[in-house]
């Protein structure tokens, strides 16, 4: 269990990283437009809506960094984001974000939904640099079939990744900590799941300091504030 006040420092310390550059790097159709892989790497994915866009950027402190899709399942593309920048010139970012193409119901051909399936099965399975990912789930929906295949394709793959619900304003805070019980529950049951499971809402900035805190620690190690 985290000491409370070394929490609220971890959040402080995470706070002012973001407050630093975050730029967007470039958007890659295909696997051989992916970056380097020479920094860390974070990844969001989620059902098509789930509120991922907004959840960029409410913790990059960004209004529109990630722009939010009017049809669901629009993002073809993985999308790179380069988070803070040491003083010297040229320097590498510290790391990354890579918001993923969303699942589930892409309004689009099925041999275009089906090569972005290739895509993120692609990256997902063979990027060595990636630290974490973020498994993005409506709190007013819960898990989904689609989000249990792709916990189960992370668990396969051996990519450690933590559950976010997301849009937790939108419903009541009983009907909320059933969710959370019950999506909790079964986390346990996937071997690459993080047991802690975070409650958000990009809207009323609900959880949003404690999950950017993780996803630094995530991306830098435990000990990256020294």
């Amino acid at each position: 269990m985290t000491d409370p006040e070394d929490q609220a420092l971890r959040e402080e310390a995470a706070s002012k990283l973001f407050s630093g550059p975050v730029d967007f790097l470039r958007s890659a159709p295909q696997l051989q437009f992916l970056p380097d892989p020479v920094v860390p790497e974070i990844a969001f994915c989620g059902r098509s809506n789930v509120g991922k866009s907004s959840l960029l950027n409410a913790l990059t402190g960004r209004k529109a960094i990630a722009r939010a899709s009017v049809t669901p399942g629009r993002t073809q593309e993985l999308n790179f984001f380069d988070v803070g920048r040491p003083e010297e010139e040229g320097a590498l970012p510290l790391f990354r974000l890579v918001d993923m193409p969303g699942y589930g119901f892409a309004k689009a051909p099925v041999k275009v939904v089906e090569k972005w399936k290739s895509l993120v099965n692609s990256y997902l399975r063979g990027r060595q640099v990636l630290a974490r990912t973020l498994v993005l789930v409506d709190s007013r929906h819960g898990l989904k079939d689609v989000d249990r295949t792709m916990m189960t394709m992370l668990d396969q793959a051996a990519v450690g990744y933590r559950i976010v619900l997301t849009k937790t304003d939108k419903i009541k805070a009983s009907e909320l900590a059933a969710v959370a019980e019950k999506t909790a529950a079964e986390a346990k049951k996937h071997v690459a799941a993080h047991p802690e499971i975070h409650l958000t809402s990009s809207e009323k900035g609900m959880g949003i300091e404690a999950l950017r805190a993780a996803v630094v620690a995530d991306a830098l190690g435990e000990g990256w504030m020294g």
